[in-house]
């Protein structure tokens, strides 16, 4: 067969090289929608949207300073749901946003290295399992990697071109970085300080300077209005302390257990296997960043213009966040490990990932993109994920519809006890209001018509069932509501598993007064007889 003519190959690379990363976009984007549509929700994603279901934008910023959060998310939320109130619309701008952040990170990378570590980084974003399962959620994180990424990107144009302009874009997408998520603090400091590096090595004019400093102006009175009209109430009433003694215990340093580097090195380990559900595949993660890292520092194959940042500026940029986070865990500030508040260090891990993989040479030039593929695919298909979450199978929607149907097929006047929790989901799912309570000072117990049913929902500050209180918490029901002994009580717990969960069925089996519904392993209906 003869050869096509010479410029039928340049042209078809071409379009290949265009319509590549839009093909990808769109598969990443396809993958976060349908777990957006196929999941019910979990407990947080049913409180975010709860707390925007407010007559007006006053009470709803009023609503948001109940929650360990700023803003945005649940404002964005109260004129959202206008458009509709399923679980995949609720979800959707966390979807775009998720999607968006990858794309902006691979014109990020393109700009500052080239377009092969561009595509891997691209790539890794898009199917990291993390990632697509945090970007098919009602959270705050997909909108903070948006916003990140685009005041990095923004930045780096700004200075590349001496554009005062794209500096300004960039401190824009900075202030709304800072009403997702406290992590964009973090954030802040990392770009603050290279920003000043780079407007020093690429000597930019006075009018980028300028744009910059009053940018940075700019941020530092939100900062400051956050500290004072937010964080200081969270620290008032011990939510930072109470979240590090509990289920992020894992992630802040305590210098009677930890040892420094023990603690760092572990941590380090247990975010890569956070990105990518696997522990052996985070651990190659891991070393494969430090290595671009390195490779970084060390060479000097970019920055030969002022357009772009030098080699060790860049390497210094993708370590930057990690040891910065690492150290605000050391001093007991912010979590650092296997768990969704580092999420916004992902675009920084799979940069330095990338670069160490675009080095990797190899004669057929499809080995590397098919074992990038298949390591993703095993990632996706067999994940083993750290910290809390509910297995997909699990929390497939027909369990939460087939739960739903059978509560409001109990007999009318039926008393349903929940944790906050399982409050939060039935309030989404059963009562389509409010059952549980957001606002202190909490109540041991709230009891809330639902239908034709009575929830009684327990106390955040307990927030779920346990084997040693939960007697002392039946009978202080039965008391506060004066239910009779021999009625029936119907128990709901749903959202994630729970710390000695079968200590707990051992107790409620001496309640029993019928057989207990499971449906899937996170969702629970047992009837309990008043002593």
């Amino acid at each position: 067969m003869p050869l096509p003519p010479p410029a039928v190959i340049p042209a078809r690379k071409q379009a290949v090289s265009y319509w590549l990363p839009w093909s990808l976009l769109a598969a990443g984007m396809l993958a976060r929608l349908v777990v957006a549509q196929s999941v019910f929700l979990n407990p947080d994603e049913a409180l975010h949207y709860l707390l925007s279901v407010q007559p007006s934008l006053a009470l709803t910023y009023r609503a948001t300073l109940t929650t360990a959060h700023p803003p945005l998310l649940i404002v964005l939320l109260h004129y959202w749901s206008v458009l509709g109130t399923s679980e995949w619309m609720l979800r959707l701008p966390s979807v775009l946003a998720g999607t968006a952040f990858c794309g902006v990170m691979f014109l990020w990378l393109e700009r500052v290295t080239n377009r092969t570590t561009a595509l891997i980084g691209l790539t890794l974003l898009l199917f990291s399992p993390a990632l697509i399962h945090l970007s098919a959620e009602i959270r705050q994180y997909a909108l903070l990697q948006f916003f990140a990424a685009c005041s990095l990107y923004f930045l780096e144009r700004g200075v590349g071109e001496s554009s005062p302009r794209m500096v300004l874009c960039s401190a824009l997408a900075l202030y709304l970085a800072l009403l997702c998520h406290y992590a964009s603090f973090l954030f802040a400091l990392t770009l603050g300080l290279y920003a000043l590096l780079r407007i020093r090595s690429a000597k930019a004019p006075a009018g980028v300077v300028i744009a910059w400093v009053a940018g940075q102006l700019g941020a530092l009175a939100e900062v400051g209005f956050l500290l004072v009209t937010h964080v200081a109430l969270l620290k008032a009433r011990g939510a930072p302390q109470a979240i590090a003694d509990s289920y992020l215990r894992g992630s802040i340093y305590h210098a009677t257990e930890d040892r420094p580097l023990v603690f760092v090195a572990r941590n380090s380990l247990r975010f890569f296997h956070y990105l990518f559900s696997q522990g052996a595949v985070g651990t190659v993660g891991l070393l494969l960043f430090i290595l671009g890292v390195v490779l970084l520092i060390r060479d000097r194959e970019l920055g030969h213009d002022e357009a772009r940042p030098t080699s060790l500026l860049l390497g210094l940029l993708l370590a930057f966040p990690l040891v910065f986070n690492c150290g605000a865990a050391l001093l007991g500030i912010y979590p650092y490990g296997g768990t969704h508040h580092d999420s916004y260090l992902a675009g920084f891990a799979m940069a330095g990932i990338a670069v160490a993989l675009a080095r990797w040479t190899v004669s057929n030039p499809w080995v590397k993109p098919l074992t990038i593929a298949a390591v993703l695919a095993i990632c996706n298909l067999f994940p083993s994920p750290t910290g809390q979450y509910i297995q997909a199978k699990d929390q497939d929607r027909k369990w939460m519809s087939q739960a739903a149907q059978s509560l409001q097929s109990l007999p009318p006047g039926s008393v349903i006890f929940t944790d906050d929790q399982g409050g939060l989901l039935l309030s989404y799912y059963l009562c389509h209001s409010l059952v549980s309570q957001v606002q202190r000072p909490f109540q041991p117990f709230q009891n809330s018509p639902c239908g034709r049913h009575r929830i009684i929902a327990l106390s955040p500050d307990e927030w779920i069932f346990e084997a040693k209180s939960f007697p002392d918490d039946l009978q202080a029901v039965q008391r506060a509501y004066g239910l009779p002994s021999g009625s029936t009580v119907w128990l709901f717990q749903a959202g994630w598993l729970i710390d000695k969960e079968e200590d707990l069925h051992a107790v409620l089996r001496q309640y029993g007064a019928g057989k207990p519904q499971k449906f899937g392993q996170n969702i629970l209906l047992w009837p309990l007889l008043l002593p």
